[in-house]
């Protein structure tokens, strides 16, 4: 059987891969050694810019199959019966840290998933947390601001992270989670996935319900306490991906349940916190848990390369019977998720392999960077023409809706919606068991020592008042473990 020959891009084969073409044997090389150049050129353009944030991620292709019938709430295709099935991507990733950092910092956790749909690819970008830091998007540069570098000293901070916490309390929701042990979870089979946001669902008599989407994994929750993570860091920066490369390789695929939260528009008028706010969750026991189906990774993307590193996901991605929700930040991530991939990978990502729906796409896009012509070849470019057979199909026509107001103005996002301590409490006292909390403030008082400057104890004392409005003993027990002296004062400024 004959070997494959070395080629250049061209096709050309070539023979001369180890050595410069020079002038004797001892003299400089030549510029017309073109192998040289090609090789040397497209080696230092083999990265592409790295995501902003959730540049640290591993991947993985799996099945999603459709176990219980949601269809009285969604046309989507997908959910038109039990047994349906698709093949899908997901990508884990953490939040704040560059493309080198550690797998087990303490960090959000990133949790992408895209379907690969017959009525095209859904995109479902979430977190492993029901909650986020901020409600606006308006906020979100200033906030991962905050989780990167200091631009002087290029180091990271804790003065900046809580000084910003400090001063935007609907973060606090978000930051207990962080804070727990939760915030180093082991590795991305042990974690639960949320779409976080609300969404909705629409059904074949178009009817809209507001949903949120669960994923639980079949593998148990299991974290790293704060000196584990740190260790780990230190021993095997890339243990997550690792852990998930290893466990698909050894045939222990990874599961996960989904799970649907509903909500009336009804519901929605009468519930006592906005529906539509991400640093709120909805109570299970008044919006139980609805299975919907599983969620297998079974297969080892062949390059890390070109299929996480190039993929790409964004909220904008739905399919007919799944939309968006009023969510401000959701809102927002319509627009500056396929902004960051037209940037970072291209106006083509879409043709790329992990991107492309599998299915029929047929537009009039063409041309731009990178530019694949196989499937649309010569057809026209312009609509409506005389030429092709593509036509709009009503079916899939947008859900038609009124809004509640034609006022347009920057309202406030806390008006009417400044209660950033409630749901926080109940985590720390009901979703919390003993050891939970003492990790919990263990893993706070470590952070906050790190605050320093001429502000320290200002920024000490503004969190140390969102921590008592949330739970008395939280605030003492911080306080007391930061060496901080409680007067009158705070605690007045905390009821």
């Amino acid at each position: 059987m004959d070997s494959k020959k070395l080629t250049l891009s061209n096709g050309a084969p070539y023979f001369e891969h180890q050595d410069s073409q020079t002038v004797g044997p001892r003299g400089p090389v030549l510029l017309q050694d073109f192998i040289l150049q090609e090789n040397l050129a497209h080696f230092v353009r083999e990265r592409i810019p790295e995501r902003i944030v959730h540049a640290k991620g591993s991947g993985a292709y799996g099945t999603f199959t459709v176990t219980h019938d949601i269809s009285q709430y969604t046309r989507a295709k997908l959910f038109s019966k039990v047994g349906n099935s698709c093949r899908m991507f997901a990508r884990f990733s953490t939040v704040g840290g560059e493309k080198g950092s550690a797998d087990t910092a303490r960090d959000p956790r990133g949790f992408a998933l895209k379907f690969y749909t017959e009525d095209g690819n859904w995109d479902l970008v979430g977190n492993n947390t029901p909650v986020f830091f901020i409600k606006d998007a308006k906020k979100f540069p200033d906030f991962i601001h905050t989780q990167k570098r200091v631009p002087k000293t290029n180091l990271k901070s804790a003065t900046m992270m809580w000084d910003f916490w400090s001063l935007n309390p609907e973060s606090l929701h978000q930051v207990l989670i962080l804070m727990s042990d939760r915030g180093t979870p082991y590795g991305y089979r042990h974690m639960h996935g949320f779409g976080s946001h609300t969404f909705s669902m629409i059904n074949s008599q178009n009817e809209r319900v507001w949903v949120k989407f669960h994923f639980k994994t079949k593998q148990g929750i299991k974290n790293f306490t704060d000196e584990e993570a740190v260790k780990m860091a230190g021993e095997n920066p890339d243990f997550a991906q690792e852990d998930l490369c290893n466990a698909i390789e050894n045939g222990e695929f990874p599961k996960w349940t989904m799970y649907i939260q509903v909500m009336t528009e009804e519901q929605a008028k009468d519930f006592r916190w906005n529906p539509f706010d991400v640093t709120k969750v909805w109570s299970h026991d008044d919006f139980p848990l609805i299975e919907v189906g599983e969620m297998e990774l079974n297969e080892v993307p062949v390059n890390y390369f070109a299929h996480v590193e190039q993929s790409t996901f964004s909220p904008s991605s739905l399919i007919d019977g799944i939309s968006f929700s009023p969510d401000k930040m959701l809102q927002g991530r319509l627009f500056s998720y396929p902004d960051a991939h037209r940037y970072r990978v291209g106006v083509n990502a879409h043709q790329l392999e992990v991107n492309r729906c599998p299915f029929a796409v047929n537009n009039y896009q063409r041309d731009g960077f990178m530019a694949d012509s196989s499937h649309y070849q010569d057809q026209p470019n312009y609509h409506p023409n005389s030429f092709d057979d593509l036509k709009p199909d009503p079916a899939y026509k947008s859900y038609e809706y009124e809004l509640d107001s034609a006022h347009v103005a920057h309202y406030n996002r806390n008006d009417n919606d400044a209660d950033h301590y409630t749901q926080p409490g109940l985590l720390y006292t009901k979703a919390m068991n003993p050891e939970d909390r003492a990790s919990l403030i263990s893993n706070i008082v470590g952070s906050m020592k790190g605050i320093s400057g001429p502000k320290r104890e200002e920024i000490i004392n503004r969190q140390l008042c969102h921590f008592f409005r949330t739970n008395i003993e939280l605030g003492m027990k911080v306080a007391s473990q930061l060496n901080i002296n409680i007067d009158a004062n705070m605690m007045n400024h905390s009821k």
